[in-house]
């Protein structure tokens, strides 16, 4: 999987990092992390999860169930979240 252009949802990256700003807390709080590495230009937001997130069995609901859904109600022009490692 090949990450987007970096100027591609370059617009949608501020209001996408507000809404990570929010979520992170609650992820660092079980000692996980996520990092933003990119947006394609379909608005599929690009996660890396880092810390107790990798390899953690719920890393996949909370991916979807509270990245995902937080970053599509908040943000139009989110279509979807995918993860790279």
């Amino acid at each position: 999987m090949t990450p987007a252009p970096p100027d591609a949802g370059s617009e949608l990256e501020p209001q996408v990092t507000a809404v990570l700003e929010k979520i992170r807390p609650m992820i660092q709080s079980d000692g996980g992390d996520l990092e933003l590495v990119g947006i394609r230009s379909d608005g599929t937001v690009l996660i890396k999860l880092l810390g107790a997130c990798v390899g953690c069995p719920s890393s996949t609901m909370t991916l979807q169930m509270g990245i995902e859904r937080n970053l599509i109600e908040k943000v139009p022009g989110v279509t979807g979240v995918e993860q790279v490692h």
